[in-house]
């Protein structure tokens, strides 16, 4: 076990306690007689003796293993044990609830019992004993985050976070909460790990496991060797697929899948969609001390996991059709996910600058986030955000904390006119902020990364080329919508939905539901909606209320 606890940031449950020995006695939790008996309920019993394998690092269908007698280890790499299991105890971790393979490895150290819970039985219990989910659940995001802080983990990356390649696998990674160690090629450690797995620059970003290396690994490619794409649901057809795993989806996940719905959320990225790339959320009902986008979406995954709704990432849908009474969407890699339902939640994509060598700088200096992973890649250097309302006003002070200097460009006159007034009182306030006005972002300069922009006012049209190894843009986004057919969009590409819709409904004998689409079984929730209020708790209220005419919509199926 780890002897000290790093500074990772904070936490998205602090309700675990950040203190080593608090982490521990989670992770090391004793059912009580009465709690272990109903536990054992949902397995089989076996015997094991010393020295046998349970289960090795890759391994598919993970179990909960109950000991009823005897003594489990749960090992490293290495040999050495990370964690202990006695009688009362169990071995598992949120493997359980993602469908992920194995991450660790697991012995018999001592003769004794075991009962194990195969994956189909543990989504019962979860589902119906709430203070056994609840202990279960404590302890399984306590040694996960235990395995976050271990150094001889399972998974290590070699690639560098300044390239839109490391960037995207690096913000993937952390998003699943996936335990690994990156390693910067330039770093004595990457160079040896390049040395040790026959790496080049060229083989890079790089993923190194104990049963294979993957040279130029990509998101899609890592997250199906861990077992996190899509996975054809046990009963074949989903009562509710969403696609989008932003709040809107990720609420309609908690929701769907806590009324008893079999319940897929697939998204083309990570989950937590463009809240999980807001610094700091202020004004979300419930915290007044505000919260990274990333710890509200955290929570809202694990939350969704333990109602047992099946996430997949990176899974990018390319079309839908509809056969009979089934929609079948259709994913990149031509899979096919046939449900009953689905709740479009795919908000909107980023909009671009229409300036020369834009796509080249995506990643290796222009950002559409401003989170600690970007902050690393432009610490104590200069800096450029772009946009005029609270996202962009957030970014800039969030990064005045990391980087050398920040000058924010705002297309309009006024800072106040599309900002609150709390974020201009403090942004005026920042000496390390330098807002200009009237001014737009005319010219990019750089090689790999971006080094230079050209800063021109709208007044006068004089240009200034300003140093900037960071531009962040947030000036709106474009609906995410080019993939579906047969659903009818508004002149924006938006999704009108119910009493929005006229002439458009295209069912005989019912009006549209709440969040219905031209589609009969088909919801829009969030962004993607026309005339959606684009804030995150808006999106979650859209998200939990399109359930609502989910399980209506199913009432007519039948």
């Amino acid at each position: 076990m780890v002897t000290s606890l790093p500074d990772l940031g904070r936490s998205s449950f602090p309700e675990l306690g950040n203190e080593l020995d608090e982490l521990v006695a989670l992770a090391s939790r004793k059912l009580t007689p009465e709690v272990f008996a109903r536990a054992i309920a949902y397995g089989v019993p076996g015997a094991v003796h010393e020295g046998d394998v349970l289960f090795e690092v890759g391994d598919e269908d993970p179990e909960l293993l109950l000991v009823e007698s005897g003594l489990l280890e749960v090992v490293r790499q290495d040999g050495s044990a990370f964690l202990t299991a006695g009688p009362g105890q169990f071995v598992g971790e949120m493997s359980l609830l993602t469908g992920q393979n194995r991450i660790g490895s697991s012995r018999v150290a001592q003769d004794g019992v075991v009962h194990r819970i195969p994956m189909a039985s543990f989504r019962q219990l979860m589902a119906r004993d709430a203070e056994l989910s609840d202990q279960l659940l404590r302890s399984f995001l306590a040694r996960r985050q235990l395995l976050m802080y271990e150094v001889g983990r399972n998974l290590e990356v070699v690639g560098d976070l300044r390239s839109r390649e490391g960037l995207a696998l690096q913000t993937f990674l952390t998003r699943q909460y996936l335990p690994h160690l990156w390693l910067d090629p330039e770093s004595e450690d990457g160079q040896k790990a390049m040395a040790a797995a026959d790496l080049s620059p060229a083989d890079l970003p790089a993923a190194i496991m104990p049963a294979r290396t993957l040279p130029r690994v990509s998101t899609g490619v890592l997250s199906h060797h861990l077992g996190l794409t899509y996975r054809r649901t046990p009963k074949g057809v989903a009562d509710l697929t969403i696609v989008g795993a932003g709040p809107a989806g990720l609420a309609a996940a908690v929701y769907g899948a806590s009324e008893g719905l079999e319940t897929v959320l697939i998204d083309a990225v990570a989950t937590g969609g463009q809240a999980a790339a807001s610094s700091r959320i202020e004004n979300y009902l419930g915290f007044p001390f505000g919260l990274s986008g990333a710890q509200l979406t955290d929570r809202a995954v694990v939350q969704a996991l333990k109602f047992g709704a099946h996430l997949g990432s990176p899974c990018p849908v390319v079309s839908m059709r509809t056969e009979d009474d089934l929609h079948i969407i259709t994913l990149l890699d031509g899979t096919e996910v046939p449900t009953r339902t689905v709740v479009v939640a795919t908000g909107a994509a980023y909009r671009e600058l229409p300036l020369n060598r834009w796509k080249h700088f995506v990643g290796s200096g222009i950002y559409y986030a401003a989170t600690d992973l970007e902050a690393q890649a432009v610490r104590g250097l200069p800096v450029t955000v772009v946009g005029g309302a609270n996202s962009a006003g957030q970014a800039a002070i969030y990064l005045s904390r990391h980087a050398d200097q920040v000058t924010l460009a705002v297309r309009g006159g006024d800072l106040g006119a599309s900002m609150s007034n709390y974020l201009v009182d403090r942004i005026v306030a920042e000496p390390r902020i330098a807002v200009r006005t009237a001014t737009e972002v005319t010219g990019l300069v750089g090689g790999h990364r971006l080094e230079e922009v050209t800063l021109t006012s709208r007044q006068s049209g004089d240009g200034e080329i300003c140093g900037c190894f960071g531009l962040f843009c947030f000036i709106g986004a474009e609906p995410a919508t080019e993939w579906l057919t047969g659903v009818a969009l508004d002149e924006k590409g938006f999704i009108p939905t119910d009493v929005l819709l006229g002439d458009r409904w295209t069912l005989d004998g019912r009006p549209p539901l709440p969040f219905e689409t031209s589609l009969p079984g088909v919801f829009a929730a969030g962004d993607v909606r026309s005339n959606s209020m684009k804030r995150v708790a808006a999106a979650v209220g859209e998200g939990a209320s399109a359930v609502r005419s989910v399980h209506q919509a199913l009432a007519y199926l039948s």
